[in-house]
Order: C-alpha cells, then sequence, then structure tokens
C-alpha cells in the first residue's frame, strides 16, 4: 500500500511538472539564446528525475561542447530525460512521438530531429539534417538499437545513423546507462519493459513505486571512424558499450546523486 500511495504522489507531482515544462515551451523559451534554452531543459530534467524519484548519477566525462555525436543504449522511458539531465543534447527520434500528448510538444522545444524510419528518403534527408546541425556545432544522440531493449542485453546496433558523423568528420561519444539500486549497488531493471509487448505505463509505475533507484550514465572516450564505415563502427561502439555498461553494474559502494543541478532560467521555470 505504501508503494502505491508512493506512486500516485510522484505521479501527480510528474504530471504537473511535465505541464510547467510545457508552459515555458511555449511562453518565452525560444527568446532565449541557445545557452539558457540548455539549461532549462538540463534543470526541467534535474526536476523530472526527482520527481520520478530517481537519483542521478554521472560517470566519465561528458565532451565540453560540440560537434559530437552520442551514442547511447535504449532501455527504457527515462532515458531521455536521463539523458538530458546529465549532459544537453539533441535526440534524433521516430517521427510518432512528435505526435504524442504533451510529450511531442516538449521534444520540439529541445530540438528534436524527428525520421520517418518506414520512409528510406526521410532517413537520408534526417541524416542529412544531423551533418548540417554536426556542422553547426550541435550535441547530438541516437539510440543506434532502434528500440527499447529489456536493460539486460543490447539489441544489435543499426549504423545509419553513423553515416552523419563520418560525413561531418565529427566524433562520436559512448554512452552507456544502467539503474541500480542504491542500497546494494547492483543492477536494477524495475524501469525496463518486463517484455516487448508489455505497456510503457505499467513500467512507469513500477518505477515511482520503487525507492532508492539511481540513473547511472557513464560516458566513453569520444573516437572518430578513422575509415571504418557504419556497420563497423556499430558494431565497435556495442562493444563499447556493452563493456561500459558492465563497469556499471559491477558491485560497489552505494550511490548518491552526484551530478550537478545546472542553473536555473528563474522567471520561465516558474
Amino acid at each position: 500500500m505504501a508503494g502505491t500511495w508512493r506512486a500516485i504522489g510522484r505521479f501527480t507531482r510528474m504530471l504537473r511538472h511535465t505541464l510547467q515544462g510545457l508552459r515555458l515551451a511555449r511562453n518565452g523559451f525560444h527568446d532565449l539564446d541557445a545557452a539558457s534554452q540548455q539549461r532549462a531543459v538540463e534543470r526541467w530534467a534535474h526536476g523530472f528525475l526527482t520527481e520520478a524519484g530517481v537519483a542521478l548519477q554521472v560517470q566519465g566525462s561528458p565532451v565540453a561542447q560540440g560537434p559530437v555525436l552520442l551514442v547511447a543504449n535504449h532501455q527504457s522511458w527515462l532515458d531521455i530525460p536521463t539523458l538530458h539531465a546529465a549532459r544537453h543534447c539533441r535526440f534524433v527520434s521516430k517521427a510518432e512521438i512528435a505526435r504524442w500528448p504533451l510529450v511531442g510538444a516538449l521534444a520540439q522545444a529541445a530540438g528534436t530531429l524527428f525520421v520517418q524510419r518506414s520512409v528510406r528518403r526521410d532517413t537520408q534527408r534526417t541524416v542529412q539534417a544531423m551533418v548540417e546541425a554536426l556542422r553547426h556545432g550541435d550535441v547530438l544522440t541516437v539510440f543506434p538499437e532502434g528500440t527499447v531493449g529489456n536493460g539486460r542485453d543490447l539489441l544489435p546496433f543499426h549504423g545509419n545513423m553513423l553515416q552523419a558523423a563520418i560525413d561531418a568528420d565529427v566524433p562520436v561519444q559512448p554512452v552507456a546507462m544502467t539503474f541500480v539500486d542504491a542500497r546494494t549497488g547492483l543492477a536494477s531493471y524495475v524501469p525496463c519493459e518486463a517484455t516487448p509487448d508489455e505497456a510503457m505505463l505499467r513500467s512507469l509505475w513500477r518505477t515511482i513505486a520503487t525507492e532508492h533507484l539511481v540513473a547511472v550514465v557513464r560516458y566513453g572516450a569520444p573516437e572518430k571512424a578513422e575509415g571504418r564505415d557504419r556497420r563497423t563502427w556499430a558494431r565497435d561502439l556495442q562493444q563499447r558499450i556493452e563493456s561500459l555498461r558492465r563497469n556499471q553494474e559491477a558491485p560497489h559502494t552505494p550511490l548518491q546523486q552526484t551530478a550537478p543541478v545546472p542553473p536555473v532560467v528563474a522567471d520561465l521555470a516558474q
């Protein structure tokens, strides 16, 4: 029963926080300079994790500035706010998200690039848009698995979006995400979908009913293609991220939140 009431309270606060983010996106957000927009997104994402009862720990060093393509594993519905809280970036996501209530508007405000996966020409258009964004100095993020995994095993990495890093001649930084029980330091799969057909709301409810959950984000060393084609590079990056995940999941001292909260854009965050 305590878990149920905890989940109800957290869900209510998460919904309120999401509506505040939507208000921010529609009122004055686009009048901010780029740095202030990034701080606002990071702060909103930190707040979202807090309302969900999830602490954050960042390991390794995210690149200080772009251009760079972040490549991360995809394990749960929490991945995007977790990565936004760890380091602002622009995501490349499926076009359907743009039509989702609330989430779509927030994703567009955060600068998400949308791709229609079923249309090959649109994938090519997205790669070209990524190249232009990278040449402009942006930090982009892709999930090369193409869908949400179970948190335990990585799905095969697809190399299509890596072509943008090759064409723009920019580095890729591998990023591994895991969830950990802060009491034991062991991996937790609570936020992950138990089966491929499990409704997201079930994993969401399970997450917000849980205590002592920490999202761990570990950044690896940036690397360039160095003559590799996108398929070979995708396989190598999958091995890098698998190695980073194994290091995260080894038993260790219980975790505390270590990622700093970015400065506030006070007048717009109210």
